[in-house]
């Protein structure tokens, strides 16, 4: 995709080549954040592939998958429903339930694999 493809995706119909290279600059930041979120969050899934006690002890105090999803869903629409200046005190709450949620639904779907072969 080339700066003007990806301009006219985002609606751009004009020819500016300052616009253009600044639609190019967009898509680009926008993939490197991408890469660096992915890299983040496949580092703290490895670090938590170790051992079931270790992803236990991070999703604490739920004591299972499920129930930490459910927690994690519970904070994320509480958030919402905040005023604007709460919600901006309150972002790291919101930041560490979509990351708890992510995690959990992980483990959810693949840890009896991986911890399946953990005692043999």
């Amino acid at each position: 995709m080339d700066d003007a493809d990806f301009a006219r995706a985002c609606g751009y119909t004009g020819d500016s080549p300052a616009l253009l290279e600044a639609f190019e600059a967009i898509r680009r930041n926008g993939i490197a954040q991408a890469r660096h979120d992915h890299f983040r969050r496949k580092a703290i899934i490895d670090a938590l592939k170790q051992s079931e006690p270790l992803f236990l002890a991070a999703i604490g105090p739920a004591l299972s998958a499920d129930e930490a999803i459910e927690d994690a869903t519970h904070v994320i629409a509480g958030w919402r429903n905040m005023p604007r200046w709460r919600q901006e005190r309150r972002l790291p709450d919101l930041v560490r339930a979509r990351q708890q949620r992510l995690v959990a639904r992980f483990f959810r779907r693949y840890g009896h694999r991986l911890w399946a072969l953990e005692p043999a």
